[in-house]
C-alpha cells in the first residue's frame, strides 16, 4: 500500500465517518488502512436500503427521524433483521426488538453486565505526524465534503485520539477491559504510539478508573537496529502485559518493508523468547494475514509469505512456555469476493490461512496457539455473515472455544458495540453444523460466547488473580463506571460513525 495509502488508492476512497451510511452495523467494508476495502456489494446495498426502510417506518411511528431511531437499541435490532432478510437467518433477533424500544432496552439491560475483554484496541498520539493518515481528512474536505471544514470537528485526528477512544470503547460499548496495541512501521515516527506512550495511556485509563481497565502491549521489531536493546529496556522499565510483533515487517508498506521475519528463526527469535520467558512476559501476539488483495503480485520477492502461519508450529512446539496469539485469525487477505470465498468453503471446507491456523493443534500436538478476532470478524460479519459463521466454526473446532480471543481493532471501526452485538447474535446455520461438525455457538451469555467475549482473555492474563475482582458491580462503581452512568443518564447516544476508509457508494 505504501505510505499508508497511496495517492492512487486514496483517490478512490472516502472517510468512513463521512461517506458511509450511518447504520448501527456497517453496510460496507471499512478498512483500518491495513487492507484495501472492497466496494459495497449488491447484497450490502440491499441491507442498507432495508435498514433505511425499517428506520423510516418504525421511526415515524415512534416520532423519531431515521438517524435518531438508528441510534436506539431498536435500530441495532433493525440492522440485524435486515441482514437476516438479505443474507439468510444467521443472527438471533426478533421483530419485537425493532418495533418496541422497551423490548430492545430490556435485552440491552440484561446483557450490559456481561464481561467483555477486547484484546485489540488502538488510538494515536496527539502529535501524530503521519501524512498518510492526517492528510485523508484534508483530501476529503477538498474533494468530497467541503462542509468538513466548518463542522467544528476539524480536519485533524480528533476521531482517532484518546478522548474519542475512551468514549467509543468504554462509554458507547459494553467493553469492560481492553488491551491497547500498536503497530511498528519501518519509520518510528509513524508509530501510532511508542512503547512508553502505550504504557502511559494504560496508566491514564487505570488512573481514571481506579481499577485495571486497560492492559497493554510493547512492540518488538526484529532485525531493526537496537531491537534487542529495546527488549531489555522494556522488560526493565515498561513491564508490558504482553508483546506485539508483525512478521510482515511494516504492515502498511509490505511492498517496501525492509525487515520481515519468521517466528521460527532460531538465530533471530529464540534469544528473545528466552528473555521473555525469564521476564515472565510469555504472551506474544502476532499480526498475520490481512494482505492487499493482489498480494502475490504486488509484494515482491514472495515477502507475503511472512504473513502466513507456516512459521508458527515449530516456534510454538519449541517454546511451550510461550502463548502465541495470532491476530486477525490469519485471514489471508480480505475476501476479494465474499460469495466466491463462501462458495470455496462450502465446496472444500477450507478457509485460506484460517484453516491452516486452526489445524495446528491437531497436526503438531501443541496447545499454546490462539486466535484473535480483530478485523477478521468485523469485515466478514458485514460482508458475508454465513462466511463469518464458517470462520468461527473452523476456529472453535480446531483451536477450541477456550483458545479464541475477542478483539475488535477499535477505535478504527467506531464503537465496538455493533461487533459485540453481532457475536452475541451470530449462530452457525444448522446445515453447516451438520456438514462440518461444528458445535452451535449458543446464546449470548452461554458458555461459548461468554468465553470468547471475555472469559478466555481474563483467565489467560490472570486478571482475577493479579488485578482483583472482575465483578461487574465493582466495575460499575469504579471511576469509568461512574462516568458511564452519568453519560448514559444524560441521554447520550452512541455514535454511528466508523473511522477508516471505504469505497464511495455508487
Amino acid at each position: 500500500m505504501g505510505s499508508f495509502l497511496s495517492d492512487r488508492e486514496l483517490a478512490g476512497l472516502a472517510p468512513a465517518e463521512r461517506a458511509a451510511f450511518h447504520s448501527p452495523v456497517p453496510t460496507q467494508v471499512v478498512s483500518n488502512g491495513e487492507f484495501n476495502p472492497l466496494p459495497q456489494t449488491p447484497a450490502q446495498r440491499a441491507v442498507e436500503a432495508r435498514i433505511g426502510e425499517i428506520a423510516e417506518q418504525q421511526g415515524r411511528r415512534l416520532g423519531l427521524d431515521r438517524r435518531a431511531f438508528l441510534r436506539t437499541g431498536s435500530g441495532m435490532a433493525a440492522a440485524f433483521l435486515a441482514m437476516n432478510e438479505v443474507f439468510g437467518p444467521v443472527f438471533e433477533v426478533g421483530k419485537a426488538e425493532a418495533a418496541e424500544p422497551e423490548a430492545a432496552a430490556a435485552r440491552s439491560a440484561a446483557l450490559r453486565g456481561q464481561f467483555i475483554f477486547d484484546d485489540q484496541l488502538h488510538f494515536v498520539r496527539d502529535d501524530y505526524p503521519f501524512e498518510g493518515l492526517t492528510g485523508l481528512a484534508r483530501y476529503a474536505a477538498e474533494h468530497w465534503n467541503p462542509a468538513m471544514q466548518k463542522d467544528g470537528v476539524g480536519l485533524g485526528l480528533a476521531r482517532y485520539k484518546f478522548e474519542n477512544f475512551l468514549k467509543e470503547v468504554y462509554l458507547d460499548s459494553d467493553t469492560r477491559i481492553g488491551l491497547l496495541s500498536g503497530a511498528p512501521f519501518d519509520e518510528p515516527k509513524n508509530w501510532f504510539l511508542t512503547n512508553d506512550q502505550i504504557k502511559q495511556a494504560a496508566e491514564t485509563v487505570n488512573g481514571i478508573a481506579g481499577t485495571r481497565r486497560l492492559l497493554f502491549h510493547s512492540l518488538v521489531t526484529p532485525k531493526q537496529q537496537g531491537w534487542m536493546e529495546e527488549v531489555d529496556r522494556v522488560i526493565a522499565e515498561v513491564k508490558p502485559t504482553s508483546w506485539k510483533g508483525y512478521t510482515i515487517g511494516d504492515p502498511l508498506s509490505p511492498q517496501t518493508t525492509r525487515w520481515p521475519w519468521r517466528l521460527d528463526d532460531e538465530a533471530l527469535m529464540y534469544p528473545f523468547y528466552e528473555k521473555a520467558v525469564k521476564a515472565g512476559i510469555t504472551t506474544i501476539c502476532i499480526h498475520k494475514g490481512l494482505l492487499p488483495q493482489d498480494y502475490e503480485t504486488s509484494i515482491p520477492g514472495g515477502a507475503w509469505r511472512y504473513a502466513n502461519v507456516d512459521d508458527v508450529p515449530k516456534a510454538a512446539k519449541d517454546w511451550p512456555q510461550i502463548s502465541f496469539v495470532i491476530y486477525h485469525a490469519a485471514l489471508r487477505a480480505f475476501l476479494e469476493d465474499p460469495a466466491q470465498e463462501l462458495a470455496r468453503f462450502e465446496r472444500d471446507g477450507y478457509i485460506r490461512w484460517v484453516s491452516d491456523l486452526a489445524e495446528i493443534p491437531r497436526r503438531h500436538g501443541i496447545s499454546n496457539v490462539y486466535a484473535d478476532l480483530g478485523t477478521c470478524f468485523a469485515i466478514s460479519a458485514v460482508s458475508s455473515p454465513r462466511f463469518c459463521a464458517a470462520m468461527m466454526g473452523t476456529l472453535i473446532k480446531g483451536l477450541g472455544a477456550d483458545h479464541v480471543f475477542w478483539g475488535t481493532d477499535s477505535v478504527w471501526y467506531g464503537s465496538p458495540q455493533w461487533q459485540i452485538e453481532a457475536l452475541r447474535r451470530l449462530e452457525i446455520p444448522e446445515d453447516m453444523q451438520r456438514r462440518h461438525g461444528f458445535a452451535p455457538l449458543g446464546p449470548a451469555e452461554g458458555p461459548v460466547k461468554a468465553a470468547i467475549l471475555g472469559g478466555n482473555a481474563a483467565r489467560h492474563y490472570g486478571l482475577e488473580e493479579k488485578h482483583g475482582t472482575l465483578d461487574p458491580d465493582a466495575l460499575d462503581r469504579d471511576g469509568i463506571g461512574r462516568i458511564k452512568a452519568a453519560y448514559l443518564g444524560g441521554g447520550s447516544d452512541r455514535s454511528l460513525a466508523a473511522y477508516g476508509y471505504v469505497v464511495p457508494r455508487g
